[in-house]
């Protein structure tokens, strides 16, 4: 499985951070990975110096033979919005693995 992660302007996709998210996705949609062919992480600062919930993270799993789920997530920082977005994207691809199996 591929993941992918896409930074704007304003957040430094450093190696660490790659590293730190790739852990993250790990921890909370780790048991997903063998139906996913591919995970695109996109990280963007929406207010840039404003403040505020402006950390933004969008979330695009592949599955295998299917159609692609996308969940976003806006917070303080970009822990909090990347655990936002798994939280929301792991709800989807349970609904979504659900059906494939007819419940």
């Amino acid at each position: 499985m591929i993941i992918q992660l896409n930074t704007d302007n304003h957040i430094d996709g450093t190696d660490a951070l790659e590293a730190h998210i790739n852990g993250m996705l790990e921890q909370h949609l780790g048991r997903f990975f063998p139906r996913l062919s591919r995970i695109e992480v996109f990280l963007s600062d929406t207010n840039s110096i404003k403040g505020g919930h402006d950390k933004r993270c969008a979330i695009e799993a592949r599955l295998q033979n299917d159609d692609p789920v996308a969940a976003s997530h806006e917070e303080q920082d970009i822990d909090r919005a990347v655990r936002g977005a798994c939280d929301k994207l792991k709800a989807l691809l349970d609904t979504r693995i659900e059906k494939e199996r007819g419940y």
